[in-house]
């Protein structure tokens, strides 16, 4: 059986680049994610479907030291000794601020500014056996923490 995502329009699928997908407003240009019927800015209806930038950098993060309580459903996390995981901001250059899961790295790996993508991973199987689909944040390839001493590097200029 195919997986398919956690829900429609949040992220392209299936994509081996995948894209969030947020929506930008044609009065203000503000962005948003998920995509909305109104801009939170200045209230408009006309806000157009648009995908993301799939790299940023990261913000801020922080560790879930701690099992979720219910009503979470995701299998992520492992059925065995459970093991924090890492949830962070990354600024999409020129666009919003998202919150998600980061993998693909240890916290020791993490800086500010570090540049990051978007990424998929299963999050949990359904009823029917479905592999569901989440998005993530995984580090660029190489990736090195931008300087916060030069605003330059990190598009701050």
């Amino acid at each position: 059986m195919a997986p398919v995502p956690i829900a429609d329009d949040l992220f392209t699928w299936p994509d081996g680049e995948p894209s969030l997908i947020g929506g930008r407003c044609a009065e203000c240009g503000a962005y948003t994610f998920p995509l909305r019927a109104g801009c939170p800015r200045c209230g408009a209806t006309a806000v157009e479907r648009t995908p993301l930038n799939r790299s940023g950098t990261l913000w801020t993060w922080t560790t879930q030291g701690f099992p979720p309580k219910a009503p979470f459903r995701g299998e992520f996390a492992g059925t065995g000794p459970f093991e924090p995981w890492l949830v962070g901001v990354i600024e999409l250059t020129g666009q919003l601020r998202v919150e998600g899961l980061i993998v693909g790295c240890a916290q020791d790996d993490l800086a500010i500014g570090m540049p990051m993508r978007v990424v998929t991973m299963p999050f949990r199987t359904d009823e029917d056996g479905r592999e569901i689909i989440t998005f993530a944040f995984s580090p660029e390839e190489g990736a090195l923490p931008v300087s916060p001493s030069n605003p330059a590097e990190a598009g701050h200029a």
